[in-house]
């Protein structure tokens, strides 16, 4: 398949595009969508589709979210755009107590085919407000799916996925990936939601990564590769539902885990893939397993404090170092800066 330069940013909007011209069901509400919204992953849908299918809506998540979920019920597939992962508080009575529930209370006869696009990490001096990953939260709710594509290719075709899916789907973007250049499929083909990807394969150690924290694990996997260490990279890309079996097939070889995300380590959705890879991996593990993530503070606003405050391929190299020298002695003791505790 013919591959060229995108960014993710661009593969998020051919995929909408794509997905209206398929099916005239397919309707994008938020705010400012009709003029490509903040990140200019709406741009030109207005023009092609009409405002009818592309709405703009009042600064209100909650009455979105509520009519895009009356929507879905009377046979569309909204897609909505909420600006930062943060305002979901503002929607979460919709999200959780309508949306993931309707299904289940109706005995099956409603479905809501949802899915609500949003914007999630820090790195871009937004403050506390703008920057959180919260993507545990979602997790934690019985009937929504819950996505995070780390590369453009993958958002193209999860997102793909997400449109067709009959229940509602979260799909988280990390702001921090949307400008970056790479190759991806001309016509990417769906990504079926709850198969995990290996990046790179290894023996010596498995390293799973969320989101942006996939390319900081291929970078700290080059790193560990000069000292010695082969480990392996496995994107999850969606988190409900987990593809638990690749993740544990390869735990089960290596026999030590790193489990790395952006957000705050308290909490994390890390430390549910570690509960369950302990679980199913527990007679194969040699060490126990590490994780990285954020302190646990609000996002700082600081350029300087903001930098030191986001995880990356430095953390994940020293996780894995502790991982990989657990049984030597006097190297099970974290080497400083290690995110190994809240």
């Amino acid at each position: 398949m013919a591959e060229v330069q995108t960014t993710f940013v661009k593969a998020i909007n051919a995929a909408l595009a794509r997905a209206m011209r398929a099916d005239e069901r397919v309707i994008v509400l938020g705010e400012d969508v009709a003029e490509g919204g903040p990140y200019t992953t709406t741009a030109g849908l207005a023009e092609e589709f009409g405002i009818e299918r592309v709405i703009n809506t009042p600064i209100s998540e909650a009455a979105v979210c509520g009519a895009a979920i009356g929507a879905a019920q009377a046979g569309l597939r909204p897609v909505v755009e909420i600006m930062f992962i943060d305002f979901l508080t503002l929607a979460l009575d919709q999200l959780v107590n309508q949306a993931a529930k309707a299904h289940f209370m109706s005995g099956g006869q409603l479905t809501v085919p949802l899915v609500v696009r949003t914007q999630g990490g820090a790195g871009s001096r937004s403050g506390a407000q703008h920057s959180q990953s919260l993507e545990a939260w979602l997790t934690h709710v019985p009937g929504l799916k819950v996505v995070m594509p780390s590369c453009a290719a993958d958002a193209a075709g999860l997102l793909a996925s997400a449109i067709a899916d009959p229940n509602p789907v979260v799909f988280v973007e990390n702001k921090s990936l949307y400008f970056r250049r790479e190759l991806a499929p001309e016509d990417p083909a769906p990504v079926p939601l709850g198969r995990a990807r290996t990046l790179r394969p290894g023996r010596d150690l498995t390293i799973v990564a969320l989101s942006r924290l996939v390319g900081e694990a291929l970078s700290a996997a080059e790193q560990l590769a000069s000292d010695g260490i082969e480990a392996e990279v496995i994107d999850p890309r969606t988190l409900t539902p987990l593809d638990l079996d690749t993740i544990a097939e390869s735990v089960r070889r290596t026999g030590r885990a790193v489990v790395a995300h952006e957000a705050v380590y308290t909490g994390g959705f890390g430390a549910e893939i570690a509960a369950q890879l302990q679980a199913a991996a527990f007679d194969f593990l040699k060490a126990p397993i590490q994780r990285v993530g954020a302190p646990f503070t609000p996002v700082p606003v600081s350029p300087p404090l903001e930098d030191a405050y986001r995880p990356g391929a430095a953390e994940i190299h020293r996780a894995a170092r502790i991982a990989a020298h657990w049984d030597e002695p006097f190297a099970a003791s974290p080497e400083p800066g290690a995110v190994t505790a809240p």
